[in-house]
């Protein structure tokens, strides 16, 4: 297992990609503690956690039903991304590619576990952009210590996205696009 050097261990800490410091005009506090209590311990929103949110802030719940969806599918939504990840780039796992050696592969496929699950809370929040743009400044520079392979990972929100709204009904697909298109927005940025 490598070691993580300190600079790696202080950027991961400040790499929190989300943020709810817009969410005070849509929801009441009580509601936003619930998101971010989630979002401190890297844990998607439970059922109860879902239904606190619907019943203290009705007029922006509709879309809870798909961020509970998804929240139940994420481990093969990620798993379909992994393997449209792994098929684009076949090379990626083997020596001297961008995700070897193994635990440099379980990082991103944890990385797309996460993206999902940040996904969700703007979902379930009716908030598109639900990003912080001071997190992803240093999830980029996580990112480029680490030579994270930045095309893989862009493809493989973009392969979240296709797997996630492939499993939801055809008229929230529309809605629920620029929630996914938000952050390969913001991902895609860092190749730049």
């Amino acid at each position: 297992m490598t070691q993580l050097t300190e600079t790696v261990k202080q950027l991961i800490a400040k790499a929190r990609i989300v943020s709810f410091a817009q969410w005070e005009q849509s929801h009441p506090q009580a509601a936003i503690a619930i998101f971010q209590a989630a979002d401190d311990n890297l844990r998607y929103l439970s059922d109860e956690d879902l239904l606190q949110i619907q019943t203290l802030s009705p007029n922006y719940s509709a879309l809870i039903p798909v961020a509970q969806l998804l929240r139940d599918r994420a481990a093969e939504i990620v798993d379909e991304a992994r393997v449209q990840v792994l098929l684009t780039y076949p090379e990626i796992i083997e020596p001297g590619g961008g995700l070897y050696p193994a635990e440099r592969a379980q990082a991103c496929w944890r990385d797309f576990w996460h993206f999902l699950r940040c996904i969700t809370y703007g979902i379930a929040g009716s908030h598109a952009e639900y990003t912080s743009p001071t997190g992803l400044h240093y999830m980029n520079l996580l990112y480029q210590e680490l030579q994270v392979p930045l095309d893989a990972m862009v493809l493989g929100l973009k392969s979240i996205k296709a797997a996630s709204l492939k499993r939801c009904q055809a008229n929230d697909q529309e809605t629920l696009t620029p929630y996914f298109d938000h952050l390969i927005t913001q991902l895609a940025a860092f190749q730049i």
